[in-house]
């Protein structure tokens, strides 16, 4: 790939980011093409399909939010409880850098398959997380015998939910601080054995 044709990816992605958390609805490859200042057919040579634009927009903010740095403790963790912990601390800090773009995708996937299949994308991603964090316990053998692999992954995905962040946090005024705190807590208090 060029340097021109480069810098033009990097342009769209940006723009498009930056259309998302404007609170549009709906954005249009016209709206990102016009925003980026080429045609519609230059922005389809770079994205075939809108759906590939909204998911590859939301790996770049990834990307230049560093997730992989914000997750390097989890992943270096020794131990399933720390690496559980550094997860939680890692993704729930990430929300509130999200929570624009997580607003603008939940509320056109209803009415619009690209969005919904960028949010299922990056949701994906962090159940992705989730289960690794659940395997570092269940290979340390904290995880509780009630539990296997994948029910212990769907309640701490729940848990983590952008909704359940919203709620907590934009609704009850808690802090993010006493946020991660709780979540950690009630995550240890789901999930482990009692020793």
């Amino acid at each position: 790939m060029s340097r021109d044709s480069s810098d033009t990816r990097t342009r769209i992605l940006d723009c498009t980011w930056n259309l998302l958390e404007s609170g549009d609805k709906k954005v249009r490859m016209s709206d990102i093409a016009k925003e980026v200042g080429i045609s519609r057919q230059a922005l389809y040579l770079h994205f075939p399909t809108r759906a590939e634009l909204l998911i590859a927009t939301t790996r770049h903010i990834d990307s230049v939010k560093n997730v992989d740095a914000r997750l390097a403790d989890s992943r270096a963790a020794t131990s399933g409880r720390d690496r559980l912990a550094s997860f939680i601390g890692a993704w729930g800090g990430y929300i509130p850098e999200i929570h624009g773009l997580s607003v603008a995708l939940r509320s056109m996937r209803d009415s619009d398959a690209e969005a919904a299949a960028a949010w299922d994308d990056r949701m994906q991603a962090v159940r992705h997380g989730c289960a690794a964090a659940v395997a570092a316990l269940a290979a340390d053998k904290m995880l509780r015998p009630d539990l296997n692999i994948e029910v212990a992954t769907d309640l701490l995905w729940t848990l983590l939910s952008v909704e359940n962040w919203e709620r907590l946090v934009r609704e009850c005024g808690w802090s993010q601080v006493e946020y991660e705190n709780q979540i950690k807590r009630l995550s240890e208090a789901a999930l482990l054995a009692k020793h």
